[in-house]
């Protein structure tokens, strides 16, 4: 990680109230495809991980038993939390967590993140998703900055001096090696996708040359 995990608190501390006008477009389409593959039953607990100002978290809570949101920073989780109380949704959990340290040791049937863990270095991925594993989870669904070839330095989409993204590649063998098969690749943006792991002997999505580009 190129920034500490004070420093990104503070930097989304600052840009809580105005983060979701901000938003870009592959980040709507990467939450939407998140909500869409996450799909929780009634009785499941979902964990989200990142949740920032609550985008997965609350559109999730009304199909879901329990929605645990963790994220780094208080402000983005105020503005989460202002969102639930204006929605009347008392099914929502915040507080604060890592990818590597959830802060959490309940049940759990599906993990969900969105453009957050691309702030990890590829050795702090694989240490999160193995993480995550052992809170057995049917499903991890993650949306994300991600390299599905090679990316162009002139034309980057995310922060070289903040973020640290990983190619399809890196990530799928990361999910594989901790007991997760891949199950569908959402390609948004060159750069941007969206990855659905499931544990179990489900059979894994297909993945070109191009999309592992390790």
């Amino acid at each position: 990680m190129k920034k500490s995990l004070e420093d990104h608190a503070a930097r989304f501390d600052e840009i809580a109230s105005e983060y979701d006008e901000s938003s870009s477009d592959e980040y709507r389409a990467c939450a939407n495809l998140v909500i869409e593959h996450a799909a929780p039953n009634p009785d499941d607990v979902v964990l989200d991980l990142g949740t920032g100002t609550g985008a997965i978290a609350l559109a999730l809570a009304p199909d879901a038993e329990r929605v645990v949101g963790r994220d780094i920073s208080e402000g983005m989780m105020e503005e989460a939390q202002r969102k639930a109380d204006a929605e009347g949704l008392e099914n929502l959990e915040f507080g604060y967590g890592t990818f590597r340290d959830p802060s959490y040791d309940g049940d759990v049937d599906v993990v969900t993140s969105n453009f957050a863990m691309h702030h990890l270095s590829d050795a702090e991925k694989r240490e999160a998703i193995a993480v995550i594993a052992d809170l057995e989870p049917r499903a991890f669904v993650l949306g994300d900055v991600m390299f599905f070839g090679e990316p162009d330095p002139e034309e980057p989409f995310y922060s070289p001096e903040v973020d640290d993204p990983a190619t399809v590649g890196v990530l799928a063998d990361a999910f594989t090696d901790a007991g997760f098969s891949l199950t569908a690749v959402e390609r948004v943006h060159d750069q941007v996708g969206v990855l659905v792991a499931e544990r179990g002997p489900a059979g894994s999505a297909s993945l070109t040359a191009a999309d592992r580009d390790e």
